[in-house]
């Protein structure tokens, strides 16, 4: 059973959907013991990186994550506000601490000429490594649905499995062990999309 975890943020409805037409059994949650109990975790979002820690905080869910993901290296997949909590640092609308999964911060993207607009909104093309087991037996060049205005900065490039590029390279997806997570939303994507989610949902 896939859990994803409820934490008042994101498209949840949109993301169980998705999992549905792959015929996989998913539900949205915050019950710990479920949280406990699931094969898969996945931790959508859209908002602000303080907002989403304090929720998770709030919720009592940030322990048990931690139990599950990093301690007993449950297959975890974050999608947009949730690939940017895995790492230590966001700078949005302040400093704040995220779980620490990840060595990177969140930042805003700063570009300056004006031609292109913030947030990142739409499609764009995504430089996949086709070793990586969410992108394995598809194209080397794949296309996703994005809606952000910061993205992660990595400290280690080996875990970076998917570069975008607006105005300035990104890292659109990375995978560190058991732990996986994208800046566009898959659940938006159509069928490449679908895609990572099936693959996920079979690691």
């Amino acid at each position: 059973m896939i859990a994803i975890i409820d934490y008042g943020l994101g498209n949840l409805a949109s993301v169980k959907n998705a999992f549905e037409v792959l015929g996989k059994e998913c539900e949205i949650t915050n019950d710990i013991t479920k949280i406990r109990k699931a094969d898969r975790l996945v931790l959508p979002g859209v908002g602000a990186f303080g907002s989403g820690m304090e929720n998770l905080r709030r919720l009592n869910l940030i322990d048990v994550l931690n139990e599950e993901v990093v301690k007993n290296k449950k297959p975890f997949l974050g999608i947009c506000l949730g690939m940017q909590l895995v790492c230590k640092k966001g700078y949005e609308d302040g400093e704040f601490n995220g779980l620490g999964w990840i060595d990177g911060d969140v930042v805003g993207f700063n570009i300056g000429d004006g031609k292109l607009l913030v947030p990142h909104v739409g499609w764009n093309n995504v430089e996949c490594n086709v070793n990586s087991l969410i992108f394995r037996g598809g194209n080397a060049q794949q296309t996703f649905y994005f809606v952000h205005s910061y993205y992660v900065q990595v400290k280690d490039k080996n875990i970076v499995v998917g570069w975008c590029d607006y105005g300035i390279p990104f890292p659109a997806a990375i995978q560190k062990d058991n732990i996986f997570a994208v800046q566009f939303h898959p659940e938006k994507s159509q069928t490449e999309g679908l895609e990572i989610l099936r693959k996920f949902s079979n690691i």
